[in-house]
C-alpha cells in the first residue's frame, strides 16, 4: 500500500511540473507576425500579439487563457474605421469605446508610434501582393512571399 507521505509527493511532483509547463508556454515567443511597415510591425509584436495573436486575427491561446476576446484585426470591416478612432482606442484603451478588455496604451507609446501601430494593422487585412505595396516594395510574386 502507498503511504500517505508518498501519494503528497507524487501530487506535489505533478503540481510543479504542470506549473514549470505553464510559465515556459506563457514565456514562449510568440510567432513572427505577417510583413509589414516598420516600425509598426516591431511594436505590434511587442504591444499587441499577445492578445491579437501574430496575424491579428484575436486568436492568442494566451488570451483564450484569460477568457479574453479580442478584436479580429484581419478583418475586412476594420477597414471601414477611421484611424482616429483605432489611435484613440490604442490610446485611451476600450472602455470608454465599450471593449472593456482592451488597455491603454498612452503611456507606453508616443503618438508616432501609435500612428505606426495603427499603419501597420491596416496591412493584416490585405493580401501579400497589398501589403508589399503599402509598405513601398514593388511588386513580389505570392511564391516569393511564401503563398
Amino acid at each position: 500500500m502507498i503511504g500517505r507521505r508518498t501519494v503528497m509527493l507524487i501530487v506535489a511532483g505533478l503540481g510543479l511540473a504542470l506549473a514549470g509547463t505553464a510559465v515556459a508556454l506563457v514565456l514562449a515567443p510568440l510567432p513572427p507576425s505577417p510583413r509589414g511597415p516598420e516600425p509598426g510591425r516591431k511594436l505590434y509584436q511587442m504591444h499587441c500579439a499577445t492578445c491579437h495573436g501574430a496575424a491579428g486575427r484575436g486568436d492568442s491561446w494566451r488570451a483564450r487563457l484569460l477568457f479574453l476576446r479580442p478584436g479580429d484585426l484581419a478583418s475586412p470591416a476594420l477597414a471601414t474605421l477611421p484611424d482616429r478612432y483605432l489611435v484613440e482606442l490604442i490610446r485611451y484603451g476600450g472602455s470608454a469605446y465599450g471593449k472593456p478588455g482592451m488597455p491603454s496604451f498612452g503611456f507606453v507609446l508616443t503618438d508616432a508610434e501609435i500612428e505606426a501601430v495603427v499603419l501597420y494593422v491596416r496591412t493584416l487585412a490585405q493580401t501579400p501582393r497589398d501589403v508589399a505595396r503599402t509598405a513601398g516594395l514593388g511588386e513580389w510574386s505570392t511564391r516569393e512571399l511564401g503563398d
